[in-house]
């Protein structure tokens, strides 16, 4: 599926995090939020960027808009990620299998982020790191494709500012 544009509705979905609560877009209607997807948990640059979201959690809450990361594994590994870097806001687990037992991450399909990727001559399927701003009506307000981690989460953040 194609990445969601600025002005279309934002998908809907229903995700546990990793202390075994289910998150909803629905549930954060009349509010903003960010919502970062990020490839893998503990790898070197998903933790760069998942501690400077959470460095800045309290200026995104007084904007009023919830951080929710999202990736693929289980919430055991959501867990273990958000225990060891004091990650203090929902990490999301999109951790479908399909029929062979590989991933088959739902709602990363839905924004469009579930994509082919190469690494040392070999493709496979993995998420494109991606951050949507979702305004207060439930539409895509901002998209950062192929997010460089250095300064994203402060310009999210000022963003996030400008919309409130």
């Amino acid at each position: 599926m194609p990445l969601i544009d600025p002005g279309k509705k934002a998908p809907a979905f229903a995700l546990i995090d990793q202390d075994g609560n289910e998150h909803s877009l629905k549930q954060y209607a009349g509010q903003p939020v960010v919502l970062f997807f990020y490839p893998k948990d503990a790898t070197s640059g998903c933790t760069v960027e998942a501690c400077d979201f959470r460095d800045r959690l309290p200026k995104f809450k007084r904007s009023k808009a919830p951080v929710l990361g999202l990736s693929i594994l289980g919430t055991k590994s959501k867990k273990k990620f958000a225990d060891k870097e004091g990650l203090n806001y929902p990490i999301l687990a999109d951790d479908a299998l399909n029929d062979d037992g590989k991933p088959d991450p739902q709602t990363a399909q839905k924004y469009g982020v579930w994509v082919e990727k190469s690494m040392y001559g070999k493709t496979y399927m993995g998420i494109q790191r991606t951050t949507y701003v979702i305004d207060a009506a439930g539409k895509v307000a901002k998209r950062w494709d192929k997010v460089e981690i250095p300064g994203h989460a402060q310009e999210v953040l000022e963003f996030v500012k400008a919309l409130a």
